[in-house]
């Protein structure tokens, strides 16, 4: 008797809960730690309920420690077991950079292939929700910039689903990035569904004038956009990345040459940004198939200002429809 969670109508919140619940019910490998994962299921509840049905030893309450965290999970998974780890926020992961960047990412290849680390570590990131500073970065670059690491990030209920559970049955350590502003948002949820595989990234809306190139949480502001420059007479398609690292080029490249026009949206600071990374391989492999030069809508060089400020700082369907009417003036 399958032990998958029925099909139904889910928040993304329920749905990352389902997918651990699932992991953990089919693999008893996979345990869970952090801070406040056990009797309060996380500061968000997706652990809510794991404590309960597998007990503490697999759903393990932790110290404020994130780098004894991370260093611990890295030696549960040098012997044998599937640990995912939460840092409860964004910035708080920080202090386990030093055994992120020089450890996780680098085991693999420093024993030769022997010594694979298959650990996931669930981070929300992003703002939206109204959070102070440590509470709403966009830190996928540092992540992505590093070698050895995957760096997923869905934003849907059915990809928050299967991309965690294909995250937490790879033998490569993840970083799956949660956008917490999309945690209660609803859709209908089938575990048995097909999902696309890491690295894969797909369209979300076809269109015939330019193509948003997105990801996280910023998927929705795209598609909303979308909808509003029919009123402008163009026909916004609106890619959804799904993987930062291993990055889609195909997929990516094949769009952008059937359109010519290409602006990519992120909540993170421009300079030095994801996005930087994508206008750079869609213009070096896209060239001589692009109307105009690839732009780009972020958010804006600074640390992240306070909640009443933040609607400024995001980017929003305004913005995003500045940057399009650009691409339309540079033809």
């Amino acid at each position: 008797m399958s032990t998958a969670t029925p099909v139904r109508t889910s928040t993304m919140a329920q749905a990352l809960n389902a997918a651990l619940r699932d992991a953990m019910r089919e693999d008893r490998s996979v345990h869970v730690l952090g801070e406040d994962v056990g009797a309060l299921g996380g500061v968000f509840r997706i652990t809510d309920g794991l404590t309960a049905e597998f007990g503490r030893d697999r759903c393990l309450d932790t110290p404020l420690a994130e780098a004894g965290i991370l260093g611990t999970a890295i030696g549960m998974a040098m012997y044998g077991l599937r640990p995912v780890v939460e840092m409860q926020f964004d910035a708080f992961a920080y202090p386990a950079m030093e055994q992120l960047v020089s450890h996780v990412a680098k085991m693999r290849n420093r024993t030769a292939g022997k010594l694979p680390l298959p650990i996931t570590i669930r981070i929300p990131y992003g703002g939206g929700i109204g959070g102070v500073e440590h509470h709403s970065d966009s830190s996928e670059a540092y992540y992505a910039q590093t070698p050895g690491l995957h760096v997923v990030t869905p934003a849907t209920v059915g990809d928050a689903y299967g991309l965690l559970r294909a995250s937490i049955a790879s033998d490569d350590p993840v970083v799956f990035l949660e956008p917490k502003r999309l945690y209660w948002g609803k859709d209908s949820l089938d575990p048995a569904a097909p999902v696309e595989p890491i690295g894969r990234a797909v369209l979300r809306r076809t269109g015939s004038s330019a193509v948003l190139i997105t990801y996280g949480p910023s998927l929705p502001v795209c598609l909303e956009a979308a909808e509003a420059a029919k009123a402008e007479g163009w026909d916004l398609a609106v890619l959804d990345l799904r993987t930062l690292v291993p990055f889609d080029d195909e997929t990516v490249c094949r769009v952008v040459r059937s359109l010519g026009r290409a602006v990519v949206v992120h909540e993170a600071s421009g300079f030095g940004g994801t996005g930087a990374e994508i206008a750079a391989r869609v213009t070096e492999r896209c060239f001589h198939h692009l109307a105009a030069p690839v732009l780009r809508v972020t958010g804006f060089d600074i640390p992240y200002p306070p909640p009443m400020l933040e609607h400024h700082h995001l980017p929003g369907v305004d913005r995003i429809l500045d940057a399009v009417a650009r691409l339309q003036w540079e033809d």
